[in-house]
């Protein structure tokens, strides 16, 4: 039997799985002997992008550490990135697609393809810089934030499935004095917000601390809400002509105030919440973002609307 390949409507890894040999410049002729259906298939899933909680650290790209699922991506910077400026803050990679897109926008970096330019998978516009972005803590001593710088050190609990969980270690230098953190990090698959429960440290010893939890406002390009009802801190913000909304929730009977501080200087200003870990140094939050250019969240009300509900029904520990 002979035809021409180009008549094939077979998905591009079939093709390659079929066993070929051209006879000629113009005619192909198959020999009998093809690739198992199961394996054909297998073949195709191999190619199609895995949708699942996924997170890894990124030494090519300054020791960065990145998370996402379905709905969401993050990243924070490790020890070669503190040359740079960036510190303990969150960036926020916005995905319009329920894939995982990390290993490929690192692998495309390499080649000197730009995730903050938007292909169709969504991309990084959001500046982090030495800001909270979205959710970092820091803290709070006579009215001035103290944040780590970046993170220590990296061990991975849980991944490639329904959930990614990972810790972070940090250290800071406080008036108090040293602080150190163990920062657990969770996101489930269907989820905006990532989950922190972190372990504080004084000098060694478990401790009760200040600590003020952030959203970045951009230098006031964004606008600040909060509601203490439920624990919540949040922003809107346009960028490249689509809506940007950030928030912060924790257990509303441990807000010991909300406060919006702008700043004369750059990445400086936020909307801050601030309460306290528990005498043995334990701290719980949410925080994470929904973007207008994934479908979702076409306003800050509706944003709001989402994650006062997740406060009211997520179990506090």
């Amino acid at each position: 039997m002979s035809f021409s390949f180009s008549t094939l409507h077979l998905p591009t890894a079939v093709k390659v799985a079929l066993s070929v040999s051209c006879l000629s410049a113009t005619l192909v002729a198959c020999s009998n002997t093809a690739t198992p259906v199961n394996e054909q298939a297998k073949s195709v899933e191999a190619a199609q992008p895995k949708v699942m909680a996924y997170g890894r650290h990124v030494p090519e790209r300054v020791d960065d550490f990145t998370w996402e699922n379905d709905k969401v991506a993050f990243r924070v910077y490790g020890p070669a990135a503190k040359p740079t400026g960036i510190s303990s803050g969150v960036d926020a990679w916005l995905k319009k697609v329920d894939y995982s897109i990390i290993d490929k926008w690192y692998a495309g970096y390499l080649k000197g393809v730009s995730y903050h330019e938007d292909r169709g998978e969504g991309y990084d516009p959001y500046h982090t810089g030495p800001s909270r972005g979205v959710g970092g803590s820091a803290v709070w001593v006579d009215g001035k934030a103290y944040a780590a710088t970046n993170w220590l050190t990296y061990k991975v609990h849980q991944n490639k499935g329904d959930a990614v969980s990972f810790t972070l270690t940090y250290e800071v230098e406080t008036p108090l004095g040293q602080v150190a953190e163990d920062k657990t990090i969770t996101l489930k698959l269907g989820e905006q917000l990532y989950h922190v429960q972190s372990k504080f440290t004084l000098d060694g010893k478990p401790a009760k601390l200040p600590i003020a939890i952030g959203l970045a406002t951009h230098d006031e390009k964004a606008a600040v809400y909060s509601n203490k009802s439920t624990g919540r801190i949040s922003t809107w913000e346009v960028i490249h002509e689509q809506g940007l909304a950030t928030g912060v929730i924790i257990n509303p009977a441990l807000v010991e105030d909300i406060k919006h501080l702008p700043s004369p200087t750059v990445d400086e200003s936020h909307i801050w919440v601030f309460t306290n870990t528990s005498d043995q140094g334990d701290l719980e939050y949410r925080a994470g973002f929904g973007w207008q250019g994934a479908g979702e969240f076409n306003s800050i009300d509706s944003w709001n609307r989402y994650i006062d509900k997740q406060s009211q029904t997520f179990s506090w520990q």
